[in-house]
């Protein structure tokens, strides 16, 4: 496989407190987790997933949109919408904004499945949780 071939993304929870990354293998078919990054605020954020960005190198960033479960906008996904315009500032590739409704159900679901507990390990949380962001946009992008 050639570097034209990597087809690498990050995903992003993006939380105020946590934001969870993952990264799609080379060939843009399976995510997996990376890190949480604990942060007080989006400078921090920015600068902790500008590493990211510096290390992978990734063809597009892929962030969890918040829609409500009826499917609208709130005042989440205009947060989401503020940070992904300062996002914008460090990185020039795409950015894709995914529907992350259930995401963090999924990922509480997958940590019980191995009978961990959640309470205490949100950082665990919020990592599933961008690797399942990032898994359903890679499967929309084979669709």
């Amino acid at each position: 496989m050639t570097m034209a071939d990597d087809r690498t993304f990050l995903g992003i929870d993006y939380g105020h407190r946590r934001i969870g990354l993952a990264k799609s293998d080379p060939t843009g078919l399976i995510a997996s987790p990376l890190t949480t990054l604990e942060v007080r605020s989006d400078r921090e954020a920015l600068a902790g997933i500008q590493k990211y960005i510096a290390e992978y190198s990734p063809n597009g960033l892929v962030i969890g949109y918040p829609l409500r479960e009826s499917g609208d906008r709130g005042d989440k996904c205009r947060e989401v919408d503020a940070f992904v315009e300062k996002l914008a500032t460090v990185y020039a590739g795409p950015i894709h904004r995914v529907d992350e409704r259930y995401s963090s159900r999924e990922a509480t679901a997958v940590v019980h499945a191995y009978g961990k507990k959640t309470g205490k390990d949100k950082k665990r949380l919020d990592r599933l949780a961008a690797v399942i962001i990032l898994q359903r946009f890679l499967d929309e992008q084979r669709g």
